[in-house]
């Protein structure tokens, strides 16, 4: 009897035609209804740690006011290392998980006094930072550094699994693990900053947890989860 680590590995990976075919369709898709955030305007690693450490359980509208109102009053990592942590609490309302704050002023402080504020682009050093996991790191190394590193949060969690699993337990710790893969198979060498973005918008504005629009999806075409609901 195979373990459920097993049937994961036993999970199929796309083959580098349809690769090619899932990236062309979601990057069409992105520049024409991509979102408009200003995170996505900036290659600064700290103004892309902020605005990832706000997004994590946060909705993008509750996150954009209070990102320019974080980064105008504490514009580099030096400005919120020395700042009182009573002004940084204070700033994040009404945000809420006010562990997210004190993680990002540790972050700050760690990086002025090891890496002269700034934060380094190799993942292993990324992750040695509490607070900065395996997303946030592929993030950072995304957006900010342009490299291919690969993203997985709930939403592209959530495409991947309908595209190309479509059934079974998408919390499971073995299917994380190869939607992990999935993630780090499809991401383009070019493009990465596009691409990854693309993703979360496709899982945040058309393939969402509750009645997906799948008629407007670029990729019902080829998605195994409608392939089994119908």
């Amino acid at each position: 009897m195979r373990t459920g680590t097993n049937r994961a590995r036993a999970l199929p990976i796309p083959a580098p035609a349809a690769r090619r075919r899932f990236r062309q369709r979601l990057l069409t898709w992105y520049r024409r209804h991509g979102r408009d955030l200003p995170w996505r305007k900036t290659d600064d690693p700290y103004h892309i740690l902020v605005s990832e450490i706000m997004l994590q359980q946060t909705q993008v509208d509750r996150v954009l006011p209070k990102y320019a109102e974080w980064l105008d009053k504490f514009p580099s990592m030096e400005a919120l290392a020395s700042a009182p942590e009573h002004e940084v609490t204070e700033t994040w309302r009404p945000l809420g998980y006010n562990i997210r704050p004190r993680r990002l002023q540790s972050i700050a402080r760690e990086s002025v006094e090891k890496y002269g504020g700034q934060l380094p682009s190799d993942e292993a050093t990324l992750l040695s930072f509490k607070g900065i996991g395996q997303y946030t790191a592929g993030a950072i190394r995304s957006f900010a550094f342009r490299e291919r590193a690969a993203i997985l949060d709930t939403n592209v969690a959530r495409v991947l699994f309908r595209v190309y699993v479509g059934k079974g337990d998408p919390k499971a710790h073995a299917m994380k693990r190869h939607l992990w893969t999935l993630s780090e198979t499809l991401v383009p060498a070019r493009h990465t900053f596009d691409f990854n973005q693309a993703l979360m918008d496709l899982g945040a504005m058309i393939c969402v947890a509750r009645g997906p629009k799948c008629l407007v999806c670029p990729m019902r075409q080829e998605c195994a989860w409608l392939k089994h609901s119908s």
